[in-house]
């Protein structure tokens, strides 16, 4: 199946953000949606605009960090729209510090989120793909995984996990499966600096208002990858501000 419109697609962390411009740019071209995130207002909340707007969409409460609600994710695609044709893994968190700080929930939340969170959906989505001989994972990473910046070093080494995971699992998909990395540069969202140490979070505030692009920008380029002709993998997609280094 060629295009966007008709597909099921599933995206985590829909409540905001990238995965929220994502649904948007989704629903706007056909797509059915089945969204999961945390918030269950702002899920709710996401759900209902898009609906009211005459698309098709359903929410569902999901936590990437617990196996079951994948499963959940999965489950309510094939029971709504009767199969699953993408999984969009999104949700992530930007809890950045100094490794003196010595913040090791913080880090125990990025590597949860981050590298569990997608090993989770891979183990929900895999074996539908595999029973329907269709399928496309797009994984959401980001510029850090191709370059180490201070306090990010944490933060990096989940995203570079994401980028490596990603590579495994294209080289493992076989003919039938379509595997995609996508990663942003700086983004405008409300997660830019949330959790991360004041000085941390000042200095990413002020740059995500010099140079951050819209979350728009990486759901566009989410779409082309989901749009191309059965048979072509867009294998790798980095989307970065002109100004960032």
């Amino acid at each position: 199946m060629a295009g966007i419109e008709g597909k099921v697609i599933a995206i985590t962390g829909a409540s905001s953000g990238i995965g929220e411009a994502t649904a948007n740019h989704l629903a706007e071209r056909g797509a059915h949606l089945v969204l999961g995130a945390r918030r269950k207002d702002r899920l709710h909340a996401v759900v209902d605009r898009i609906t009211a707007q005459g698309g098709s969409a359903v929410g569902t409460v999901v936590d990437v960090t617990r196996r079951e609600d994948l499963k959940r994710l999965t489950d309510t695609a094939v029971d709504h729209f009767g199969r699953l044709d993408v999984l969009v893994s999104n949700a992530g968190t930007m809890a950045i510090s100094p490794l003196d700080d010595l913040r090791q929930d913080d880090w125990d939340a990025m590597v949860a989120t981050h590298v569990t969170g997608l090993l989770n959906g891979i183990g929900a989505a895999l074996p539908l793909f595999r029973r329907q001989r269709c399928g496309q994972f797009v994984n959401v990473a980001s510029t850090a995984a191709y370059v180490v910046k201070s306090p990010q070093a944490v933060y990096a080494a989940t995203k570079t996990a994401v980028k490596v995971l990603t590579e495994g699992l294209r080289q493992e998909a076989g003919p039938d499966l379509r595997v995609t990395l996508v990663s942003p540069g700086f983004t405008h969202t409300e997660g830019v600096g949330k959790g991360a140490s004041p000085q941390a979070a000042a200095a990413l505030a002020r740059q995500r208002d010099e140079i951050a692009m819209p979350p728009s920008a990486i759901a566009s380029a989410i779409g082309y990858a989901i749009e191309q002709p059965d048979g072509i993998d867009v294998g790798e997609i980095v989307v970065r501000p002109t100004a960032q280094a």
